[in-house]
């Protein structure tokens, strides 16, 4: 066994030190030359699905969801716009069935605005009113 050990000390001293065969680390240039090259395949990737048929996210044409109610967990009631005319669908886990046309559009409603920040009621007074409610 002592030889052995006699045997690999002089190997031990004829090795390399460590990390001396480790990579260097990329630097700067090569950490930002790898960011721009991903980002431009992603852009890349976009532009590409964008131009396949099929594979855009665009919504179909003349074709438009007008209002959508849900009657149970699975199950909705949804009025189509196809070309300006107006369908009443049934939506279910098992299909979809036309359950009406209606003879003229339903009426537009006006989209969702933010409330105005100033005509929000005071928190602290509403805290203060349920409190005293509640006790």
């Amino acid at each position: 066994m002592i030889a052995l050990l006699a045997h690999a000390a002089p190997a031990a001293k004829a090795a390399a030190p460590v990390g001396q065969h480790a990579a260097t680390s990329p630097g700067l240039f090569g950490a930002f030359f790898t960011l721009l090259l991903v980002l431009g395949l992603i852009i890349g990737l976009g532009w590409l699905l964008k131009r396949m048929p099929g594979g855009a996210f665009r919504p179909a044409e003349g074709l438009k969801i007008v209002a959508s109610l849900n009657i149970g967990a699975k199950e909705r009631v949804v009025v189509v716009d196809v070309n300006g005319q107006q369908l009443l669908l049934g939506v279910t886990a098992g299909g979809i069935s036309n359950l009406h046309q209606l003879p003229e559009p339903l009426p537009q409603t006006p989209p969702a605005a933010l409330p105005h920040l100033k005509q929000l009621p005071n928190f602290a007074q509403l805290l203060q009113q349920k409190l005293r409610k509640d006790a």
